[in-house]
């Protein structure tokens, strides 16, 4: 019987930021209850930020070099496949609760004019709209407006102020409480993409959970080191002080952040009750990720971007039906670009050739196939930031492609080249912090090395590894088809 599918993501979670992976003090009954029932991934990153280079990367099974979404607004290439088409194609109907945040490709619109593109908020082409928290939240806003709150303040001011309201009105619990109404019209063999906003900012935990964590206790961020990069004091957001009322300010959105997680691992409590009494706990792929984390003061910066870990290493938990042992923990690295070919390999569906990622389903069973990688990739791009702010005739000056790095990460160096020529190689064995830079010249040119290696192996590949000639067809590989 056809399994059914949940994907879930939790919008800027920290990888580090789960009870079950050590954190002395953030606590995840529900997260660390499904990684108990399937698979941890403990070295698991997001391929860009913000949130749409993000889940274009998780929704394509694509590394940002090629599917080319930079920023908030970047266009997603109408031509490429994603996890809701392939969906599709298996027999579901996707629906999708919340967001996607991917742009319309203009080539696909009626013109100018067309309304879609006048947000960047769009939806993944495939999926079906259960509920739309798109823009102004519209479905949530209503709902609270119904219970008597003032909602003409507007959505941001709501979430700016959900610490004032009873969790049982917060936008996660709205989503859940869709998703329920949602699930009990559905049969066997359902596919849903649960996407909540929460970790996301604002800074406000819903409720009780405001309260939740003490300021004084949810501990220092990282500082910033002596030497930085350009790009490092470009986005410094944290002032550098030590005064008590800076230091408190930081602490207070610690706190909040991580009321925020546990409260929105207390709704997918919800939705595991939901799951358990429909009698689909345990025939439902289960996959819990993120589009990119959250800095939340480390070496000065919060929110996310830039070339930091903290920025993009992030949870990935996955539970399918006889795929592997309960409470396995992978410590390979595992990218959010495996997720789609990962879904398609569990689905019985052929892997796209776009896909630079791989299936997980062997690591899931405990085995590491001789081609895994050693390193973990990601990549930012400020272009879009940089693009209102001076004449870059298009398109054949290139000048914006300098404002953008890539980051190789491997176990014991973390190495980024820069757009413009430059770069950094951290010492991360010696300093786990980032804050101590490799002086080695033979260890940096390895390191380089291998980052170009990276970049030579991940181009663009739908025909370049067929053949066409005397035969009519020559060499057709799997994965390339006849257009309709």
């Amino acid at each position: 019987m056809r399994p059914n599918v949940l994907l879930i993501t939790l919008d800027q979670f920290r990888g580090d930021c789960l009870s079950v992976a050590g954190h002395p003090l953030v606590k995840t009954p529900n997260l660390d209850a499904l990684a108990g029932h399937g698979v941890r991934l403990s070295r698991h990153y997001s391929q860009a930020a913000p949130c749409a280079p993000g889940r274009a990367s998780l929704y394509t099974g694509m590394y940002q070099m090629n599917h080319r979404v930079l920023g908030n607004g970047s266009p997603l290439d109408g031509s490429f496949d994603n996890v809701a088409l392939m969906a599709r194609r298996a027999g579901f109907s996707p629906a999708l609760f919340g967001y996607t945040d991917q742009a319309v490709d203009p080539r696909d619109t009626t013109g100018p004019d067309d309304p879609r593109l006048s947000t960047y908020e769009g939806v993944l082409p495939g999926f079906d709209v259960a509920l739309d928290l798109t823009g102004p939240h519209a479905p949530w806003t209503r709902w609270l407006g119904e219970r008597g709150h003032d909602v003409t303040v507007g959505h941001v001011k709501l979430l700016s102020t959900e610490n004032e309201r009873a969790a049982e009105h917060s936008v996660s619990s709205f989503l859940t409480d869709s998703f329920g109404e949602w699930l009990d019209e559905q049969g066997a063999g359902w596919f849903a993409h649960l996407s909540y906003l929460r970790p996301h900012p604002p800074y406000r935990a819903a409720g009780e959970f405001a309260t939740m964590y003490d300021p004084d206790e949810v501990g220092d961020p990282i500082e910033p080191a002596s030497q930085r990069h350009e790009l490092h004091d470009l986005m410094l957001t944290v002032k550098e002080t030590a005064a008590p009322a800076e230091q408190f300010r930081v602490r207070r959105m610690r706190a909040q952040y991580y009321g925020m997680i546990s409260e929105v691992d207390s709704q997918l409590g919800r939705v595991w009750q939901m799951l358990r009494a429909r009698g689909d706990w345990d025939s439902t792929i289960i996959l819990v990720t993120s589009d990119h984390a959250e800095l939340l003061g480390d070496h000065g910066l919060r929110n996310k971007g830039g070339f930091f870990e903290q920025s993009q290493h992030i949870l990935g938990i996955l539970s399918a039906p006889g795929c592997a042992s309960a409470g396995h923990v992978v410590e390979s690295f595992s990218e959010n670009v495996d997720l789609f070919p990962t879904l398609c390999d569990l689905l019985g569906q052929e892997i796209p050739l776009q896909c630079d990622g791989r299936s997980l389903v062997p690591l899931l069973a405990g085995e590491e196939p001789p081609y895994w990688r050693d390193a973990a990739h990601w990549e930012y791009d400020w272009s879009p930031i940089v693009l209102p702010l001076g004449d870059f005739p298009w398109p054949h000056d290139r000048r914006l492609s300098t404002y953008s790095l890539a980051v190789r990460r491997d176990a014991t160096h973390a190495y980024v080249q820069f757009g413009d020529g430059t770069y950094l190689c951290f010492d991360i064995a010696t300093d786990p912090t980032w804050r101590t830079v490799e002086t080695s010249p033979s260890v940096v040119l390895e390191k380089a090395r291998a980052m170009l290696q990276w970049r030579m192996n991940h181009a663009r590949r739908d025909l370049a590894h067929m053949l066409v000639g005397e035969n009519g067809g020559g060499r057709w590989p799997a994965g390339v088809a006849w257009r309709d």
